[in-house]
């Protein structure tokens, strides 16, 4: 999410079925006659379905070319050990057919976005776990930088109260708990060493099946920083405020990082809803969800 996005950014690329098809049958030959079906775009990426088993992951931006580079670097090394699928990439495809940036062949992961399906409030502890796992990997020597994410929130202070600002004249989204909770997630000390993140988990990068979390999707952002960052969705996921104290102690964390992971749902929230206000109103319900539940947690 760039810091100066009206809205979603602009393609730079067209994707299309043919241009698919084209990087496929050069690349990945044996693929090429499988079914494709476009399921969805974000920021960032295309995904497609590919046949009953794969999906693709293009690029829309050339920003986010690096991003699925780290991403085909480091989730197949994650993967194994963490307690929920992730997408780690099986096949990787190059610049070419007039496209001009690297992409994914991954396995399918099965589940809707917890945007559409929230997950239980039984899911609390699962979730806790799963960041937690992720939290306690051993960081390399060289992980992938992400000065967007690897950031104190001190860094986003300017432009998050500006949309502050922009959203009190048009909702009451922003309330004096939201206010509050921002505030706070300032003044906090980063308390912890800097570890794994997946820098942007979100409802719609999290997939849920019956009620249960399926897998964890869309790591580009994925970094060395703050866990409070991850752990901010604790209030973009759970909408029991029970279900939300449960994961807060399943995961076990200070006071002065369950006040960052609050400033941290502050950012994800106001960033959603005044973005998505403008034409995505997906991402702009995420958004006001996520500030309704920090009112509820601290009224």
């Amino acid at each position: 999410m760039t810091a100066d996005a009206a809205g979603t950014p602009a393609a730079e690329v067209e994707i299309t079925e043919a241009l698919i098809r084209a990087l496929l049958e050069d690349q990945h030959a044996d693929l090429a006659g499988l079914p494709l079906a476009f399921v969805g775009e974000g920021w960032d990426n295309v995904m497609v379905r590919l046949g009953e088993d794969l999906a693709l992951r293009l690029p829309r931006r050339a920003i986010a070319d690096q991003l699925l580079r780290n991403e085909q670097r480091w989730l197949p090394e994650l993967a194994p050990h963490l307690p929920l699928p992730v997408p780690s990439t099986i096949r990787t495809g190059l610049p070419g057919q007039g496209y001009p940036f690297v992409w994914s062949v991954l396995p399918w992961l099965d589940g809707e976005t917890a945007d559409l399906a929230p997950p239980d409030a039984s899911e609390a502890p699962a979730l806790a776990a799963f960041l937690r796992a992720l939290h306690r990997q051993p960081l390399p020597p060289d992980p992938p930088a992400n000065p967007v994410r690897d950031c104190p929130l001190t860094g986003k202070q300017a432009d998050i109260e500006r949309r502050m600002a922009s959203l009190r004249s048009g909702t009451d989204a922003i309330t004096p708990a939201v206010e509050r909770a921002w505030a706070d997630g300032l003044a906090a000390p980063i308390d912890l060493p800097k570890s794994w993140i997946a820098g942007d988990v979100h409802a719609r990068n999290v997939l849920v099946r019956n009620g249960k979390l399926a897998a964890f999707i869309d790591w580009g952002d994925m970094c060395a920083g703050d866990q409070a960052s991850d752990l901010a969705s604790i209030w973009g996921l759970l909408e029991d405020a029970a279900a939300r104290r449960t994961a807060i102690e399943a995961y076990g964390m200070s006071e002065a990082t369950l006040a960052r992971a609050r400033g941290w749902a502050v950012f994800y929230g106001v960033i959603l809803l005044e973005t998505g206000r403008h034409d995505h109103p997906a991402h702009a319900k995420m958004g006001a969800d996520t500030l309704r539940r920090l009112t509820e947690d601290l009224t």
